[in-house]
């Protein structure tokens, strides 16, 4: 019986050794996968790395592209379009005015009444209407047909219930959200649809000659005497609202910013400007490229992917449309690296089904199980029962992504503003950061897009940068001012600025509206 006894004692205590040997060799796997998921995550903090040196050298090469895309075409990877508006409103327009917004599968019309000296907006009617899908495909003869009749039956409904009667002709801003070489302040040439339209017939075509000879053939007494984008329909908006506004920043699904520059500065068309003070310039921001932009390899794999690969990075790692989907490319890399998500789910592989607004609110989950976080890992991309401590590296991700993305937001308006000598920085042009008495001016700039207004933990982040970069000194001078629907009622106003009607409306030098110099106040 002993040695019966002492075998079986042995055989036991082999077994509970082969035991633990099993669960010790179990938790340094899991270590193991832990570290490798947690590598993961390290090498994407070190790559996104905004330091405020990077940050000042992401400015300096944003004012650089800039002076080189004023001095000639092609200069630069931004466009500096110029836009030919000169006049911005400032708050003494009067009447009635009118905007046509086009921008997607849905097109707005605005009525809005301007109250004159006190920059009061009395009234603004406003009406959507969608495009039937076959108009989207059409002529170009059919679409701006539909349109211009549904204006004019807005038009007519609105005059009904006003006792206001148009003894002058109608004035409307037109924002048409589409790439066109612009010719004029109120005629641009299409040069390619986006966003499912394809009226083949109208490519080449001026879009306000082909709205124009509609509203003719509608019976509608109207005049386009405006055609401009988002961007600088809301820089006007917030120059009617506050005379020190400069610039305007559009960051949501996509991102865009204008500003208002001095005519001897757009070195490339010197000769065709020389009767006005300055004009409002697009810089279609989102083609900026540096080689300070911090890159990583989910940002190259993402631009390949793209249908526009080499082209729109700024865009790539800072705008609504593709957050998300940076954030899914990192999720996958560490599902890959580890079964911490548990078996690669196949939704993890198809682009863009992480979107941003998702990636926002798992960002902003403060609840103790980060439950938002596991339903929208469940249900957008199908894995269940993901453990705590991985949910709450899901954020981490999520926080570094959106991080980036502010901070490179926020050195992009540094970068017009020192263009323009608005940061403080005492280059060529810093005269202009002070007033007469020496004192820094205020300069403001207007905001909008979702990914600005909506995404609280963007909006910090970029106005910690911006404080960063400036100093609390100057930045205290830097106003970011949320501006909602410039396409709208920025529109309806440059129509006011640039009304046939306005030189004569009054007789009084402060009922005309400012000029671009004017309202830059340059030395």
């Amino acid at each position: 019986m002993g040695k019966v006894g002492f075998g079986l004692a042995v055989s036991c205590a082999a077994a509970t050794c082969a035991i633990a040997a099993i669960l010790v060799g179990k938790r340094v796997r899991s270590r193991r996968k832990w570290r490798r998921v947690v590598g993961v995550l390290r090498d994407l903090e070190e790559a996104c790395e905004t330091s405020v040196g990077r940050l000042r050298q992401v400015v300096d090469a944003m004012a650089v592209e800039m002076h080189a895309g004023l001095a000639s075409e092609g200069g630069s990877k931004l466009k500096m379009l110029l836009t030919f508006v000169d006049k911005l409103p400032n708050g003494s327009e009067r009447g009635k005015y009118y905007a046509l917004d086009l921008g997607g599968t849905n097109f707005r019309v605005l009525q809005i009444q301007l109250g004159g000296k006190t920059s009061s907006i009395l009234s603004c009617d406003v009406e959507r209407q969608p495009i039937p899908q076959d108009l989207m495909t059409s002529t170009s003869e059919d679409l701006f047909d539909f349109i211009a009749s549904s204006l004019k039956q807005f038009v007519e409904r609105e005059a009904q219930n006003s006792e206001f009667s148009p003894v002058k002709r109608r004035e409307l801003g037109f924002t048409f959200s589409f790439p066109v070489k612009q010719t004029s302040v109120s005629s641009g040439i299409l040069i390619k649809w986006t966003k499912r339209f394809s009226v083949k017939d109208m490519v080449g075509k001026d879009v306000s000659e082909c709205l124009q000879h509609a509203m003719t053939r509608n019976g509608l007494d109207m005049r386009v005497a405006v055609l401009v984008n988002d961007t600088v329909g809301t820089l006007a908006l917030g120059h009617y609202n506050d005379p020190d506004t400069v610039a305007a920043v559009i960051i949501g699904t996509g991102t865009n910013a204008c500003y208002l520059e001095r005519t001897d500065a757009i070195i490339k068309c010197q000769g065709l400007l020389t009767t006005s003070g300055g004009m409002v310039v697009n810089m279609e921001w989102g083609n900026f490229w540096s080689s300070h932009l911090p890159r990583t390899s989910y940002d190259i794999d993402l631009d390949g992917d793209s249908p526009n690969p080499n082209d729109q990075g700024f865009e790539k790692m800072i705008s609504g449309m593709y957050l998300g989907d940076i954030v899914r490319r990192v999720i996958l890399r560490m599902s890959q690296e580890s079964d911490i998500f548990g078996p690669v789910s196949s939704r993890l592989s198809m682009p863009f089904i992480l979107s941003t607004p998702s990636m926002a609110d798992m960002h902003a989950d403060e609840s103790p199980e980060l439950m938002e976080v596991a339903r929208i890992l469940k249900e957008d991309l199908q894995i269940p029962d993901v453990p705590l401590k991985v949910r709450k590296l899901v954020v981490k991700v999520c926080d570094v992504v959106t991080r980036r993305a502010a901070r490179l937001a926020a050195a992009g308006i540094v970068g017009i503003l020192k263009k323009i000598g608005r940061d403080g920085s005492g280059g060529v042009a810093s005269g202009r950061s002070r007033g007469s008495d020496g004192k820094m001016r205020r300069t403001v700039v207007a905001m909008d897009g979702s990914l600005y207004t909506r995404y609280t933990m963007f909006k910090e982040y970029l106005h910690e940068a911006l404080c960063e970069i400036l100093g609390e000194e100057v930045a205290q001078y830097v106003i970011l001012k949320v501006t909602e629907d410039g396409s709208g009622i920025g529109a309806a106003l440059l129509a006011a600025s640039h009304s046939s009607h306005s030189s004569s409306s009054s007789s009084s030098s402060s009922s005309s509206s400012s000029s671009v110099v004017d309202s830059q106040r340059l030395p």
